[in-house]
């Protein structure tokens, strides 16, 4: 029926005139079915659609800021600045609400954190501004809630991947943290792909480590972090340049991280292991002498 089709059918321009009588702007041949929302060109299908795209440069989307006179001005026009606006005002109060945004880089924010995570008996410490870590580390401490977000690096080393996560809340496992990435069920299907050796793995063999500050090159050791404990329960007694950067591995997997405290007993092992063999060769010798 003549009647139906609103404005913005694809058998009707704007206006209600009828699009039929508009030929196609790009072959010349075919009656127009499509106009460009960007630049108001007629089209008669898909091909010469792109054709025109690639020709003006055009993406196709519509300017939301664009002049329209008051004459062309219609009731989808009025609707879409009502949108455009509401947009803008969700923009404007998840900037508002977003506390990252908002975080200064001042030495008394720093210092602010120091003294916070001090009392969490964490040892934070900063790097001058122009530091990539400095820059980057996203780290605040919520004063209502009375408790730390932390930017968060996860590394593993055996696929050659690493995450960075930011605002994860102090009373998070790290069991729950890495869930969308090792879990089996729960994780990303394109990051389980990626970290294919870690999700095929059973939970008992992963293990999770982070770097001792402050100790000489040639002697560089791992705490071992628990799983089920959360992020703060971790992070006290320990010293955090910027933000912690947990190493997670796996224990069949050989890796050149010395876990503090395994050194030792290994270093005991092997040094048990020689004397018993020196013994063996002693007694060996003693009785081939006798």
């Amino acid at each position: 029926m003549a009647g139906q089709g609103g404005p913005g059918s694809p058998g009707r321009a704007a206006g209600g005139r009828k699009m039929s009588l508009q030929r196609c702007e790009t072959c010349s041949e075919e009656e127009a079915k499509y106009r460009c929302p960007r630049c108001m060109k007629y089209s008669c299908s898909l091909s010469c659609v792109k054709k025109h795209k690639l020709a003006l440069s055009c993406n196709g989307i519509r300017d939301k800021t664009s002049f329209i006179s008051v004459n062309e001005f219609t009731d989808l026009n009025l609707l879409s600045d009502y949108r455009f606006l509401e947009d803008v005002g969700r923009t404007a109060d998840a900037a508002a609400r977003d506390l990252s945004v908002h975080r200064p880089s001042t030495n008394k924010f720093i210092n602010y954190l120091r003294n916070r995570a001090r009392r969490h008996n964490i040892n934070l410490k900063t790097l001058p501004i122009g530091f990539t870590k400095r820059r980057e580390n996203s780290t605040i401490f919520n004063k209502k809630e009375q408790k730390f977000y932390w930017h968060l690096k996860l590394v593993f080393p055996h696929c050659h991947a690493e995450y960075t996560l930011k605002r994860v809340p102090e009373d998070k496992t790290l069991t729950d943290i890495l869930k969308p990435y090792i879990d089996p069920v729960e994780s990303d299907p394109v990051v389980c792909q990626r970290l294919k050796i870690y999700t095929m793995s059973p939970q008992s063999d992963v293990q999770i480590l982070m770097k001792i500050e402050n100790r000489k090159q040639n002697s560089i050791r791992y705490n071992e972090l628990d799983a089920s404990r959360s992020l703060l329960e971790n992070l006290k007694n320990k010293v955090i340049i910027e933000y912690p950067t947990l190493f997670v591995v796996l224990k069949k997997l050989k890796n050149d991280m010395v876990v503090l405290g395994q050194d030792a007993s290994k270093s005991a092992e092997d040094s048990d292991s020689e004397s018993s063999s020196l013994s063996s060769e002693e007694e060996g010798e003693i009785r081939e002498s006798s």
